[in-house]
């Protein structure tokens, strides 16, 4: 079956509507790959094979009667563990949450499955998402399907490495500070963080609300561009549970409406140095843009020092407080990455509340200062960390090695609520992929969406992992 098993999501709805194969037949198929990589990946949580199949012969049926289809219909998709769908364990990586289990879907599942969706099951996670290292106690770790010895990422890890290996042909993750785009840089693989409010989070742990919408977003991630923007456009619309929630229609960009958008490379000393092949990858992002009529230059953003500190007041001290008091008489139970997350978090104490509504306030006007740099530049291009993946047990909240440092170039735009993407690239001398950061002003996600789609032309056929050699 030539959509199996790294086919786009238009070649698979294809191929089911003219009956070349059954959405069966495609379920059948996922189930051995995943039986023979999961022992190897440790991507899932939860599996529902006989929920798959049900729905499996289900929308097949819908195919045979000649029924309207969906835009997903037939296509098996997978869930990062901390979005609710009913029946199954939404654990977030964590003990405490094992007996968790929902009685009903988060928005966006309700939506994936109305356009014909075939859950899988949901993925990985650190515990409560706080590491960009996918391993907890209650499931351990996740690999990195191009080198076993290397982490995915996090926390959406367990949905990049299902992705990337063709144990489900989409999904969604969701990103605090980078969590869907860095599993996708470490991966080989597409992912979109929105702008808050696009998708709803509505059905996400930890919960999103006032402050903290800013901070936190769900997104899609699969393996092309084009597939990433079919799941968004399903995903997309206002649900009342979000408090950023916003109805803004979906815009579709023509080649020629492009011609001539003017690209940043983003230049900024509040970043830290990239590795010279993540560097180099940015440059050749920027020829192939180049090359294809974008006004390519360098572009230097100030403030990004600032957004990096409150980006960490936040996502620090406020949600470290937040969760130090949530697990006050279970502390013997959480794990180790959490566990320093928190010792890093709580240093400096109490926060007050005038710090909280200070911060509140400086974010908003150096979100305003940073729009208006880029008035008239709606793009930047970056990379998504300084590195890529590292191996498994290297990832730290140290001071000067440790997260705060590697993964600055994705962290300010959680601050700031902008939309970023991460398409892959090329390879580092090790062989791991190497992704570059596509950024764009608030709403305009599309925009985003169509300048990633075409590095991805120019750059040719989406490369699998080698995992035979993992």
């Amino acid at each position: 079956m030539s959509c199996f098993p790294y086919g786009t999501l238009a070649e698979i709805t294809q191929e089911i509507r003219s009956k070349s194969v059954s959405p069966v037949e495609i379920v059948e198929l996922q189930w051995k790959r995943i039986e023979t990589l999961q022992p190897k990946l440790n991507a899932f949580v939860h599996l529902d094979p006989e929920g798959a199949r049900e729905q499996a012969r289900a929308a097949e049926n819908l195919v045979l009667r000649g029924a309207q289809l969906g835009p997903l219909h037939g296509v098996t998709l997978s869930i990062k563990s901390c979005i609710d769908v009913a029946g199954w364990p939404c654990p977030a990586g964590s003990l405490l949450r094992r007996d968790y289990v929902p009685k009903q879907d988060a928005p966006l599942a309700s939506r994936l499955k109305a356009a014909g969706a075939i859950l899988l099951g949901n993925t990985n996670t650190p515990e409560f998402l706080m590491a960009y290292e996918t391993n907890n106690r209650l499931t351990g770790k996740t690999s990195n399907p191009w080198n076993l010895a290397h982490s995915a990422g996090g926390s959406s890890g367990g949905e990049a490495a299902a992705i990337a290996a063709g144990c489900s042909a989409g999904g969604v993750g969701s990103d605090g500070g980078g969590s869907i785009r860095v599993p996708a840089h470490f991966c080989g693989i597409c992912g979109l963080k929105p702008t808050p409010g696009r998708i709803p989070a509505t059905g996400h742990f930890p919960p999103g609300s006032g402050a903290f919408s800013w901070i936190g977003v769900v997104g899609p991630m699969a393996r092309t561009i084009a597939d990433v923007r079919l799941l968004f456009e399903v995903m997309a619309g206002p649900d009342p549970g979000d408090a950023l929630s916003a109805p803004v229609p979906l815009r579709a960009y023509r080649e020629r409406e492009l011609r001539g958008v003017r690209i940043g490379i983003l230049e900024s000393d509040a970043l830290g140095v990239a590795s010279p092949e993540t560097r180099a990858a940015v440059e050749q992002a920027a020829r192939l843009l180049g090359g294809r009529g974008f006004l390519v230059e360098p572009f230097r953003l100030e403030g990004l020092d600032r957004a990096l500190d409150l980006w960490w007041f936040f996502f620090g001290p406020v949600i470290g407080n937040l969760f130090e008091h949530s697990i006050a008489d279970d502390e013997d139970q959480i794990s180790p990455m959490l566990r320093e997350y928190l010792s890093y978090a709580n240093s400096g104490g109490p926060i007050t509340l005038d710090q909280f509504m200070k911060a509140c306030t400086d974010r908003d006007f150096l979100r305003a200062e940073i729009l208006c740099q880029m008035r008239d530049t709606p793009v930047l291009l970056s990379p998504v960390s300084t590195i890529p993946a590292f191996r498994h047990g290297e990832g730290n909240y140290l001071p000067g090695t440790g997260y705060r440092d590697t993964m600055r170039f994705s962290q300010w735009l959680n601050l700031t609520g902008f939309p970023g993407a991460s398409v892959p690239l090329g390879l580092s001398n090790e062989g791991l992929p190497i992704g570059v950061q596509i950024i764009g002003r608030p709403f305009e996600d599309e925009l985003v969406l169509a300048v990633a789609e075409a590095i991805e032309q120019a750059r040719g056929p989406w490369q699998a992992p080698l995992l035979e050699s993992a």
